[in-house]
């Protein structure tokens, strides 16, 4: 059982799951939705913050996509420790099937890089350039330990229809565990089971515009107890 690659409305490739039957990005474009979820209300924000190391953590490393975005668009004066979970990794050739590359007119070094975060080893820290390095943890959240303490999640797990268990106030509540304070977990979810679920883990919690398509989507901080 694999993946099926489709053209999202941006004309950037996403996949739909064989597994899950859902699409890993919006049909109406996967970069502009990780553009808008991911790298202006997550990264640009805590830049803006004032901070100038971060590490991130992303649920559901997928395309990779919100991994190469990141990597294009940090600053030469950020650091960023990248960690993503995935438990159900694409195959390298579908990787490099993907035509991130061509849209997003990328450079050898970077085209390298993609391939490198999805052909690297579970746990296996690479150093992608001097102020971005990469760590991809091929395994599920419930069964993460952390041994870092987060700025940023990027939470991008499939949709509650699909996987309800990774939605819940339990696991939100392991999360704000390994996250520092004042960091901010983003997604495309906007239901309002999942921010009462934020609220109960400690996070302060605002919907703000989504992606094309979507009218909101969530940011959440984690406040002092």
């Amino acid at each position: 059982m694999g993946n099926t690659i489709t053209t999202s409305q941006d004309g950037s490739h996403t996949l739909v799951s064989d597994k899950f039957g859902v699409s890993y990005h919006s049909k109406y474009g996967a970069i502009q939705e990780t553009q808008t979820v991911f790298i202006d209300a997550g990264l640009n924000h805590q830049i803006e913050n004032g901070l100038t190391s971060m590490r991130i953590l992303e649920m559901g490393f997928g395309t990779g996509l919100n991994a190469l975005m990141t990597l294009m668009q940090i600053p030469d004066d950020i650091v960023i420790h990248y960690h993503t979970l995935e438990a159900y990794p694409i195959s390298k050739d579908t990787a490099r099937t993907l035509n991130y590359p061509e849209v997003l007119d990328l450079s050898p070094q970077q085209k390298e890089a993609f391939i490198a975060m999805h052909e690297c080893d579970s746990d296996h820290k690479i150093q992608i350039n001097s102020n971005f390095t990469f760590t991809k943890h091929l395994i599920k959240i419930e069964d993460y330990d952390p041994t870092e303490m987060f700025d940023i999640v990027y939470y991008d797990a499939f949709a509650h229809t699909s996987q309800e268990e990774l939605w819940t106030p339990e696991l939100m509540q392991r999360i704000s565990k390994w996250c520092n304070l004042d960091a901010v977990l983003v997604t495309y979810c906007a239901k309002g089971s999942f921010k009462r679920a934020l609220r109960s883990a400690g996070f302060s919690v605002e919907g703000i515009p989504g992606p094309i398509g979507k009218r909101e989507m969530t940011r959440a901080t984690l406040n002092a107890n």
